[in-house]
This record gives C-alpha cells, structure tokens and sequence, in this order.
C-alpha cells in the first residue's frame, strides 16, 4: 500500500522485512532512493511527447510556415493547435486517471469507455497511422541524408537513395524496438538531453552571433527590427499558399500529444504521468514554436540568393528591390525571376542546422515504430477481428509484441519502398484527428451518461470542452482535406460495422452501455405517462417457455410477430419439487442461447408450486410500466390423455387466470410436440434444472417458423369477435421476410341464405382495417352434425374423465366439482353435447380447408366457469388435431384492438 508522499513510497508492513532473512526470495521489496528521487512515468510521458511534437514540421516546415502566414497568423496558428490539444489533453487525462490503464494507448481508453464498435475501428487506424508517421519521419531523415552527400557520393540515384537509407534505418530502429521498453525509454531521455537541449541552446545562442557575409548572403542578418516587422505580415505564394493549406501543414506536429498515452501500459504511475507529462509537453512545445517563429522571423528575411557576389558597394541602391536593399545587399535579379534559393520562402531548413533534423527524426520515428505494435497487440489481444490472433503474442516480462513489431516493420519497409507518400500523409493527420475526436466524444459520453463508474481522478476538465473539442476535429478533417476525411469515416464506418454485426463477447462497462440505460429509463418512465391507445396496441406477450431451448418452436412463433415490434418475455416456473432456485448458470445459458438464435427476448424465471401460480405470479409482476405483458402464450398439452387429473385441472385453470388477468391467450400446438428433443410437450416443465446444464449450449433446431414459407396460405377461422386479435397477429406473421408471400385467408360462420352479404360485410370490415387478405370464405355447414368417426374420437378422449350416475353415491353437484373439477358427469356432458358436436364438426371442416396452409389460426373458445377441466381440455384438443401444420388458438380480452378511425 502507497503513503500519502508517492504512490512508490510504501507503508510500513511486515513483508518489506521478510526480506532481511538470509536466501529469503520473493518477498516485497522496497523502492531505492533513486527510485523514490526519480519522477520516472511523468518523465517519460513528456519526453516522449515533446520529442514526437518537435518533428519534421519544426524543423523544415515551421520557417516557411512563417513566411507565408507572417509572424502573427503563425503565432495564431500555433495557439489554436495549442488549444486544440489542449482540451484533448484534459479529456485524455479525465480517461486515463478514471482507473487502471493497461497498454494500448488511446485504443485502449475509447475500447473501454465507448465500446468494441468504435474502439475496434479506431485501434486498427490508430496503429496503422502509428506506422505511416514513423514511415514519413523515416522518409524525411533519408532526404537529408542524401542532401548531405556531397561531392558526388550517391548511391545508385536521388529516389532509389532514399530507400535504401530508409529501408537501413528502418531496420536499425526496429533493433532498437526490440531491446525492449526500458531501452526505448532511455534513449528518449538521451535524445532529448543530448539532441534537442544542446541543439536549442546552440540555435538560439548561434542567433545573437553577427552572422557572415556568406549568412547574409543566405538573408540570415540577425535580430533586426526592420526584419521582424516585414515578417509580421503574410506574403502569400503559390497554390498552398492560404490560411487552411498552412494551418493543415502545421497542425500534424501536434499529433505527438497521443505518444505518451500510446505507452501508458509501460508507465509506473499512468494517472500522474499522463496528465503531467501531456500538459507539460503542450505547454513546453507551444513556447517552443513560439519563440523559434518569432525568432526566425526577426533575424531572416524571404528572400535571398546566396551569392556573394549580390552585396551593395557603397550606397548606391537604384534600381533594388526588396529588404536585402537597405542592409546592403541586392537580390533584384533572383527575387524578380523567381529564382532565390535561400530565406524564409526557399530554405526549409534554415532554422537549425542539418545535423539536428536526422536526430530529431530518428526520435519520432522511433516513437512511432513502438507505439503502433503495442497498439495492434491490444487490438489483436480483444479478439475484434478476424486472422490477426497471431500477433497477440507477447514475449518477455514486458510481454514485448515482437510478432507485431516485425508486421509493423514489413509495412514501413513497403511505404518506403513506394517512395511519394503525398497523398497519404493526408490521411495521416486524419487518422489522429479521428482519435482526437473520438478521444475528446469518449470524455463528452462518459459525462452526459451520469454513470457512477465514471470517477476520474483529474478534475480539470469539462464535458462541454470535451464536446467543443470533438466538434472542432470533425470540422479540421474536413478542413484540411476533405477527400481524405471522407476514406477516413468510410474506413470507420465499415469496420465499425463489421464488429456491430458480429456482436463480440465482451464486456467492458462502456459508456455506450450506460447511455443506453439512461435511455431505457427515461423512456420506460415517460412511456408511464403515455395513456394507452387502440392505434398502438402491441401484443406484449410472455411465453411460457420453461427453458427456451427446450421450445424453440415456441419462441420462433413468437419472435416472429414480436422483434422490433412488441415485448417478449420467456418466463421459466420452476417447480419447488425440482429445485429451489433456478442457478445463474442456467439463466446465463438461457440468454445466451437465445441470443445466439437472434431472439429479441427478455428472460425471467420464477419458483412456484404449480403452473397455475407460477403463470399468475408472472402475469402480474413481470414487465416494468407500460411494458408489461397483455398476452400469454402457452404451448398445448399434448400429453394431456396420459397426464394426471390435477395436472389438466392445473392447466385449464391458468387459462382461467389469463381472463381473470384481462389478458389476451395464445396457445401453439405442434403436430410433433413443442420439443424438438423429446417430442413431447409438458408444460411448465419437460426436465428438472439439472438435465438443463447435460444439453448442448449451442444446440440451435431449426422449427418450422423459421423456414421460408413461400405462397402458402395463412388460414385465420375468425369464429367470434375478440376484438381483432386473430387478425393482427397473421397481419404482424406477414410483414417477416418468411412469410411475406404468404396469403391470408379468412373464414368466418354465416347462414347459406345470405352467405354473399355475410362475405361482402366481411371484406368491406378488413378493407377498412387495412388488412391485405386474399379471400373471405363463409362457413355455412358448421352446424351439421359431425361424422360419426369424428364423434367416437371425442368421445374416446373424454371416457377416462367420464363419472357415470351410478358413480356419484349422492353427492351433490357442488360436492363433487370441489372435490373432482376435471371429472365429467353424465348430466354435464349431455349439458354441453352440441358445444362438443360444435367443436367436432368445425375440426373436420379446418382439416378439409387447411390441408395444405402454412399456420391456421383459430378463434379459442371462451371457458365457462361450470365446464369440466378435461371436457375443455377436449375442446381444444379436438379443434387442432390432425392438422399438418402449425396451429394457434388465440382470444383477445374482448377489447378492440383495431380501429378504422384516424383518432
């Protein structure tokens, strides 16, 4: 545990003397002195930004930069990049200190807090700008090079000497990457002590020294007056030669801002050395830009030849144009031709000399190659992508990306190779402008989403700046290069894309994550508010599934009138006798089964003694608000004739409840049972909970409902009026890819006499609905009798539940329905023999109708409260048998759930 002085400087604690003991390993050690003495991470973290922000603009752009654009509008220039990276800085410190930060740099801090989908993109731009930017470094340290050869020592020839110095250097700097961390870490320390401080300090103190004839020739005269007011005005040149080409020119020395996060798994103590070492760097190199423009700008004038042989004799000056006339030289001819070589507008490097640049662009070069393959490692560790596994490896204590370092290498050495990178320097900047404005939306969300895991440390920021900052890189890209930022986003979008469709298993408590709960519960309570209306009337179901994957027909029946439509709820009741609880694993198994067969459904199990209680615990605690089931789907009992009578009487009776509840009913049958596995259908519950953890996760049966239905029928037996739910659930079916082909017939009872009246009624009523139906067909045979094969069916079904007069011993009607509800006596059945005869004779005349339709939809008979458990449980067993297809009995809750009026 850290003291109050230093997250280095440890409490006292036992084990830091354990140590004392001779030949004792393992035990906790103390820091040294020069470990607590040294600010190691802040140190490191700021090199590693100044060195990559004083690059190749610094020293070949930066002069010219101030010849076009004046001494002022460079200064101003320089301040809005400061500003710019400055709010990104804060954001990048809000990120960064809000907990533990591993390696992967800025891929890292947008994964986590705005997800796979926008973190996978951005990794994989990242790390691949990472390795343009040490190529360009690379590319410029080989120009100046071949510059320096003189006296004719070139190679092979001027482009052809630029690989092959790139390619060398490439490969040096890669031997250097793989000594590892510590090594990379102390030859920033050296480059920047050695490099940069001595090569400032020998600049600004070489400026006060009178310059040379051969200076002067070359238009460096000093710190004059008359200088720095020319310079402080633009002179614009050329085609680049505006406010938005310079600005676009300079702003990519700032992309080094991201280095110092880029290593942030390498760092002893990221949350102090981010926020310092970023702020530190912005405000160190802001000064330096600042000064060395001014100064540039004061001791050098525009334009120069370079001879000699143009100094002034005497004072005669007619005829001269330009500065060079009053301090006594004359560039008439090169300035009037076009034609000088040196000063502001023609020497690029005349701001330091040449020894300086190929260090300087060694620094960022090599700060580039390894931070772009601990970029990729971490990107390649999250699985977002596929065949880039490979490079995951890491090797050493460091857990170095050795395989990643060689990828990286191979892509440098190919752009080398390709010699113009013109055009993808442009994408370039874009890629870091991308990261500055996903870096800078990151801290904007986590804010706005008011999650309680967003605790940053680093309390300097805002989320409005955060936002001004996103908003601001957004505007840049477009800006600067408009083409570019166009491959950029399509390069986002589509792999942004790819990870969004491919739904990776993560979960890193996004921000993302938060803001959509913040969204679910501010609609859920507004939703509240929200009085109902028959123009939205959804049916919001809960299925009694028991474990879905043992009814996949049950829930691909309902998904598909329900995804993006309504609510869908699979409720599992759990039986006391099996198990108490239902263990999480189950449930996890649950959810990510239907998951995986992309069912847009809620899970949620419940412990009861029976069906009946569990169904009515569930119907009215289940759901939030509004979103609360209003329709209960069951599949049938099917192996009703062999199931005990309190388990039929336990059925019959949670449809009792469903009206009780005022909820609509849907009950599904299955020629071949609900379960695929067994073949047969026993509600709640076909196993106990432990056989559930013996089935195969991933074991996705293909039913019925998911099979293209092509033109066949969907057959609605619309037999009485339930408010229209018979007919909105086929009309939902229809709007599904499966079934869009699929033609709606409805049947409806009528009398032979005006059968056509009865039709055209009928139509009239769905057109104004709205509904697309390809016929109306009126039943006027329902009230003949059945066949007698039909009859002795039924009558064979209901014998074993048949209590004959000679049985009952004289117990009254009351007795005996309170102590054997699902027994049927004689003067019962007689009582409901022409219901029964009903329900027989419109069986035959769904099986004679419907043989070849896709679904038949039939309207549920309504139970009565004297009506036996087992002669209803008949009923509706007779009305779907020898079906071929599936069959749903359905009832509205006798409410209009379609309308034909606009209000």
């Amino acid at each position: 545990r850290a003291s109050i002085y230093s997250v280095l400087d440890l409490v006292p604690q036992q084990e830091l003397y354990s140590c004392t003991l001779p030949r004792h390993k393992g035990a906790t050690a103390r820091p040294t002195l020069d470990e607590l003495r040294r600010e190691a991470g802040v140190s490191v973290s700021s090199f590693r930004c100044m060195l990559n922000m004083w690059g190749v603009i610094l020293l070949l752009r930066l002069s010219w930069i101030t010849s076009q654009a004046g001494i002022l509008l460079t200064w101003f220039i320089i301040l809005l990049s400061a500003a710019v990276t400055s709010v990104t800085a804060l954001s990048i410190s809000a990120i960064a200190t809000n907990g533990r930060a591993s390696s992967g740099g800025a891929y890292f801090m947008i994964s986590r807090s705005l997800g796979p989908e926008i973190g996978g993109p951005v990794g994989m731009i990242f790390s691949f700008a990472n390795t343009l930017a040490c190529v360009l470094s690379v590319v410029g340290f080989a120009e100046v090079v071949r510059d320096l050869m003189q006296f004719g020592a070139v190679m092979v020839d001027s482009i052809n000497d630029i690989r092959i110095v790139g390619v060398v250097t490439v490969t040096v700097l890669l031997l250097f990457s793989l000594a590892g961390m510590k090594w990379a870490s102390k030859a920033h320390i050296l480059l920047f002590v050695c490099v940069y401080s001595i090569s400032f300090a020998n600049y600004f103190v070489g400026s006060f020294i009178p310059p040379s004839p051969e200076k002067q020739a070359q238009g460096i005269f000093g710190y004059r007056s008359d200088v720095f007011v020319s310079n402080l005005k633009p002179d614009w040149r050329g085609a680049e030669g505006t406010f938005v080409q310079m600005f676009a020119l300079f702003f990519p020395s700032t992309i080094g801002i991201l280095c110092g996060v880029n290593i942030c798994g390498d760092l002893k103590d990221p949350a102090t050395a981010i926020p310092k070492g970023s702020l530190m760097a912005i405000f160190w190199t802001t000064i330096t830009f600042l000064a060395i423009s001014g100064s540039i700008g004061s001791c050098v004038i525009r334009d120069a030849s370079g001879n000699i042989s143009d100094i002034l004799t005497g004072n005669i000056t007619e005829g001269c144009v330009g500065l060079g006339c009053g301090l006594g030289w004359n560039f008439t001819q090169c300035i009037e031709s076009q034609s000088c070589g040196f000063g502001l507008a023609n020497d690029l490097k005349v701001q330091l000399s040449s020894l300086v640049f190929p260090k300087s662009s060694l620094s960022s070069a090599f700060g580039f190659l390894t931070s772009a393959p601990k970029i990729f490692q971490c990107l390649c560790r999250d699985n977002l992508y596929p065949y880039i596994g490979f490079f995951a490896k890491g090797y050493g204590k460091n857990d170095e990306p050795l395989r990643a370092y060689i990828l990286c290498y191979l892509i440098a050495v190919a752009f080398i190779l390709i010699g113009e990178l013109n055009s993808i320097a442009a994408l370039i900047s874009n890629f870091f402008l991308c990261s500055f404005c996903l870096i800078n939306f990151s801290c904007f969300h986590a804010s706005i989403t008011n999650s309680p895991g967003w605790r940053p440390s680093f309390h300097y920021y805002s989320k409005w700046t955060a936002l001004f900052g996103a908003v601001i890189s957004v505007f840049l890209m477009f800006l600067f290069t408009w083409w570019a930022a166009l491959v950029t986003c399509c390069m986002i979008l589509f792999l942004f894309g790819y990870v969004n469709y491919n739904k990776p298993k993560v979960n890193w408590g996004s921000s993302v994550q938060a803001g959509i709960y913040n969204m679910a519960l501010s609609y859920s309570i507004s939703l509240s508010a929200v009085e109902d209306h028959v123009k939205n009337f959804r049916p919001q179901c809960l299925v009694l599934t028991g474990p879905p994957n043992q009814r996949p027909a049950l829930v691909d029946f309902v998904g598909s009138f329900t995804k993006n439509i309504s609510l869908m709820i699979c409720g599992d009741i759990i039986m006391e006798q099996e198990k108490q609880t239902m263990p999480q694993e189950a449930a996890e198994r649950s959810m990510r089964w239907m998951n995986e067969r992309k069912v847009c459904s809620f899970y949620t199990a419940f412990s009861a003694d029976s069906l009946r209680a569990g169904a009515r615990h569930l119907m009215q605690a289940a759901g939030l608000g509004k979103l609360r089931p209003n329709t209960l789907v069951l599949g049938f009992k099917s192996n009703w004739t062999d199931s005990s009578a309190e388990s039929i009487d336990d059925y019959i009776n949670t449809i009792y409840d469903t009206f009780d509840c005022n909820h609509c009913l849907c009950i599904l049958r299955m020629m071949d049972g609900l379960d695929p596995h067994t073949h047969l259908t026993l509600p709640p519950r076909a196993v106990v909970v432990d056989d559930i953890s013996t089935r195969v996760d991933h074991d996705q049966m293909k039913t019925a409902f998911q099979n293209e239905q092509g033109t066949k029928t969907i057959d609605v037996y619309w037999i009485a009026d339930d408010g229209g739910l018979t007919l909105l659930v086929p009309y939902l079916l229809t709007r599904r890819r499966r079934w869009r082909h699929s033609k709606v017939r409805v049947f409806i009872v009528g009398e032979e006499h005006n059968m056509e009246d009865g039709r055209n009624q009928m139509i009239a009523l769905l057109k104004r609905f709205r509904l697309d139906f390809s016929d109306v067909i009126v039943i006027t045979d329902g009230e003949k009798r059945p066949q007698a094969k039909s009859l002795s069916r039924f009558e064979d079904s209901v014998a074993p539940f048949r209590l004959h007069d000679e049985q009952q011993d004289g117990v009254s009607v009351q007795e005996f329905r309170q102590r054997s509800p699902w027994e049927i006596s004689d003067k019962e059945f007689e009582a409901f023999k022409l219901k029964s005869e009903r329900k027989v004779r419109l069986n035959e005349i769904i099986r004679r109708n419907s043989h070849h339709a896709a679904l038949v939809l039939v309207s549920l008979p309504v139970p009565q409260s004297d009506c036996p458990s087992a002669l209803y449980m008949s009923w509706l067993d007779t009305l779907t048998c020898g079906l071929h297809c599936p069959a749903v009995l359905i009832r509205g809750n006798q409410q209009s759930v379609l309308t034909f009026y606009c209000q």
